[in-house]
């Protein structure tokens, strides 16, 4: 009777003890928020965000172009300055992408750093729901602040160019606010996934900048045909094109340049592809 009486709890225990994957994604969910990292580097891509786009637009709208528009009166400026209004106010994506792109990372590597990782797997040995508990943390996070943080650069980039500025309600101007938002979320992806392939994080990051931002560079200046006609489907290059409204001005200026949801599609197969890396990898070697 005794003996009944003690090893009923001790089941208890252990069935409340049990791995579940709400478990692992609130645990992940905790690590991710306890460091102070989290929202210095969140905060930094929001002010790079919006703050490089207000002083981008402000340049545009110092050119003599523009002030020659403005002084006859136009309420739109002319299609043949090669203006899209609404992806000038988003320029600074491409400073922001490397703070969210350094989160992923981090949030990988740090547990590597300092040995977190081995209790992590202890306590989780299929290892495999971390992985996806790390990637729907950063999705959830990037898109909860970096979306609100497109409209205000959005609104914010509008009221400088004034008269000349659009409305969100214009065609594909949704899209293209809304896109902006989604290509951070891919790009923290992307962080993700290096940090648990490489799992260090000057190798993760430096490889994050070398494809999402020198590769596009070195591909425009090799003087090689096939070479060039690769830019289009590189990482960046497809994920850019969902937060520019006039598609036919980025095809002038990229020739080639893939529809908004085409290019999009392709850069969060990227991702995906990363992240199936990472997770075969995870699984196949010592933390």
């Amino acid at each position: 009777m005794t003996a009944a009486t003690v090893s009923a709890p001790a089941a208890s225990v252990r069935r409340d003890a049990r791995v579940t994957f709400p478990r692992v994604l609130r645990s992940e969910w905790t690590k991710f928020y306890s460091l102070r990292s989290t929202y210095w580097t969140l905060l930094a891509a929001v002010v790079i965000l919006a703050g490089l786009g207000a002083l981008i637009t402000y340049g545009i709208m110092s050119q003599e172009e523009v002030q020659l528009a403005r002084r006859a009166g136009l309420r739109r400026l002319p299609p043949g300055l090669g203006f899209d209004l609404v992806s000038i106010s988003f320029q600074g994506i491409n400073l922001s992408q490397l703070a969210i792109g350094v989160l992923g990372v981090l949030m990988v590597t740090g547990e590597y750093s300092t040995g977190m990782i081995r209790a992590t797997f202890a306590a989780v040995p299929r290892r495999l729901p971390v992985v996806l508990a790390k990637a729907i943390v950063m999705a959830v996070t990037t898109f909860v602040v970096m979306v609100p943080a497109a409209i205000l650069t959005f609104y914010v980039g509008q009221g400088i160019l004034g008269t000349f500025g659009g409305e969100i309600t214009d065609p594909g101007v949704i899209r293209a606010v809304i896109g902006a938002g989604l290509y951070l979320v891919v790009i923290g992806l992307m962080g993700v996934a290096f940090g648990w392939i490489l799992r260090s994080a000057a190798g993760a990051i430096s490889t994050l900048v070398a494809i999402v931002i020198i590769l596009p560079i070195l591909v425009q200046v090799i003087p090689v045909d096939w070479i060039k006609a690769a830019d289009p489907y590189l990482p960046s290059r497809a994920g850019q094109a969902i937060y520019w409204v006039d598609t036919t001005l980025l095809k002038r200026f990229a020739e080639g340049s893939l529809d908004p949801w085409p290019g999009f599609a392709l850069f969060a197969a990227y991702a995906v592809a990363l992240l199936v890396v990472a997770a075969v990898v995870v699984k196949r070697r010592d933390a």
